[in-house]
């Protein structure tokens, strides 16, 4: 079997000792004689794979009781809605701050249930950097606070914890999330997207504080509720069931190797590698602010746009695969999340050199 280095965006590479378990236990989950995509979700089987699941979540997060985790559907974009829904609370500003696409998408769909304060943006320099909290205005009546920690195709990460007194912090942390250690008592809620550091496409993990449970908007719809999902352990409705099993298997994971500390030792190194590459080299560029660049997703540029068809063509035969840039931002992106070895970010350096050298 022959691997290549993915460096998608998401969905994304998944650990390769997860994969291997996964196959173990395709067609018969530990003697039970089903698949775990056959079981009922409500049988003891699933249940007790669920029930493990939250429990080493909960472990490696270090999530405190008094909030819920909930496995939920319909990924960050279904969030962008949720988020309002619940916690407005009979308030009707809430605040956001933009710092790129998944920003302004969920800016766009909050303005559907409330006035949205925009209380810092950096569209003034292409969304290149994050605004300091010295600049943000922030609303004394807003029902709460959103940002986005880590922008996946700008590559713009915040690697501070915005302070928001008594308002509660809302965060879309789909491409960051079991990247490193995070002080979830800091948020009223943390969502995110399966598919980049937790598991496959699919699933969406929301963490939310129990105060911020109940008291939705008129008309939400049930299963856009986390009173719901909270009552029903996550299963008012048949949930992601392959999805939440592979997720399971991946904080097994983290815990083997040493937790969410160690995984930020490797995180931070692979990227310092990377961006070195970049820094030192003339013939690439990256545009995002050096105290705002993300560990997990690097953009960056070649000397001319003329080479990006060879480069990619190049890199894929060589086993490093899907390092296009987004359109909107053109060039090329190197997702480098969890599961992607260190091994890989030197392959990727290594062809970098090689091909400078060659079309410089």
């Amino acid at each position: 079997m022959t691997r290549v280095y993915n460096f998608s965006s998401g969905p994304a590479m998944l650990p390769e000792e997860v994969l291997q378990i996964a196959r173990e236990e395709m067609a018969d989950w530990r003697g039970s004689g089903m698949s775990v995509m056959e079981m009922s979700h409500r049988g003891k089987e699933f249940i007790s794979i669920a029930e493990k699941a939250e429990a080493d979540l909960r472990e490696v997060l270090g999530i405190p009781n008094n909030y819920k985790v909930l496995f939920l559907q319909g990924g960050a974009s279904s969030q962008f809605a949720m988020v309002p829904m619940n916690l407005l609370r009979g308030k009707r500003k809430a605040d956001y701050i933009n710092t790129g696409s998944w920003s302004k998408k969920a800016i766009e769909e909050a303005k559907r249930y409330c006035e949205v304060n925009i209380a810092a943006s950096s569209k003034d320099t292409n969304f290149t950097h994050v605004p300091p909290q010295a600049q943000w205005k922030l609303a004394t009546d807003a029902a709460y606070v959103h940002y986005c920690p880590n922008e996946t195709i700008g590559g713009v990460e915040f690697h501070w914890l915005p302070q928001t007194g008594d308002i509660p912090l809302v965060a879309d942390m789909s491409s960051t999330l079991l990247s490193r250690p995070v002080d979830v008592s800091k948020f009223g809620v943390i969502y995110a997207g399966a598919q980049k550091n937790i598991g496959p496409a699919g699933l969406t993990l929301a963490i939310v504080r129990e105060d911020l449970v109940g008291d939705v908007l008129p008309g939400t719809p049930t299963m856009f509720d986390y009173k719901i999902h909270a009552t029903d352990a996550s299963m008012y409705n048949t949930p992601a069931t392959y999805s939440w099993y592979i997720a399971g298997l991946v904080f097994d994971w983290l815990k083997k190797i040493g937790g969410l500390a160690k995984m930020a030792e490797i995180n931070k190194r692979k990227a310092e590698k990377l961006y070195a590459a970049i820094d030192n080299s003339s013939f690439y560029h990256s545009n995002v602010a050096k105290d705002s660049r993300s560990w997990m997703n690097i953009p960056f540029t070649l000397a001319t746009p003329e080479l990006d068809d060879a480069f990619l063509k190049e890199a894929k035969k060589e086993g490093l695969t899907t390092l296009k840039g987004h359109r909107s931002v053109g060039g090329m992106r190197a997702s480098i999340y969890n599961a992607m070895p260190e091994a890989g970010v030197d392959k990727l350096v290594q062809f970098m050199a090689e091909f400078a050298r060659r079309n410089a």
